[in-house]
């Protein structure tokens, strides 16, 4: 297993504006599962891929409900395709580094969601694919290859989890654009 320091592998994933392609996902008018059980006649926003220092980590697609715009008060999907082999711990570390870079959520909030997600992130491998639904004003819920892992169930989290990528502040400008897309003057 590869594995970065949870500051340096997100920073370095959410900083390399220079290093991100678009990527073309097969079928890509066909939602996976589960986002085609989780949002009915989802379609496909954007797509994006991560490299850091030259090397891909994933594959990233946003999924939308048809004819919607992506924002907090609907349910949409992030789908992260790994192509590295990364602890879930160092996945959970990094996520609440880049959470708190957007000062989102309290430091006792951050603990436990810290905490919830070291106890559904998986370790991935190569080919793995993490499928995030945000489910509005209720909770984020989580897959592995279509699997169930879990979910964590506080809007706050889910809002900030996805601000990640999504927020006009993000760490990775050029990543939010290529997954909103002709959408990313709307995203609130």
């Amino acid at each position: 297993m590869i594995t970065f320091p949870a500051r340096c592998f997100l920073s370095a994933f959410l900083l390399s504006a220079c290093c991100l392609t678009s990527s073309v996902r097969g079928a890509a008018n066909e939602a996976p599962p589960p986002i085609r059980d989780e949002i009915p006649q989802a379609v496909l926003q954007g797509t994006g891929t991560y490299r850091w220092f030259g090397l891909t980590i994933y594959d990233a697609a946003l999924w939308l409900p048809a004819g919607s715009n992506p924002d907090t008060r609907q349910r949409f999907a992030l789908d992260l395709t790994y192509a590295r082999n990364l602890y879930g711990n160092k996945i959970a570390e990094a996520s609440i580094d880049e959470i708190d870079k957007l000062k989102l959520g309290t430091p006792e909030q951050r603990q436990r969601w810290l905490l919830q997600m070291k106890g559904i992130f998986p370790d991935v491998r190569e080919g793995s694919r993490i499928t995030g639904i945000h489910i509005p004003n209720e909770a984020a819920r989580f897959y592995l290859n279509g699997k169930f892992l879990g979910e964590i169930r506080d809007p706050e989290f889910a809002r900030s989890f996805f601000a990640i990528w999504l927020d006009k502040k993000t760490s990775a400008p050029d990543l939010r654009s290529k997954l909103l897309g002709n959408l990313e003057k709307t995203y609130q």
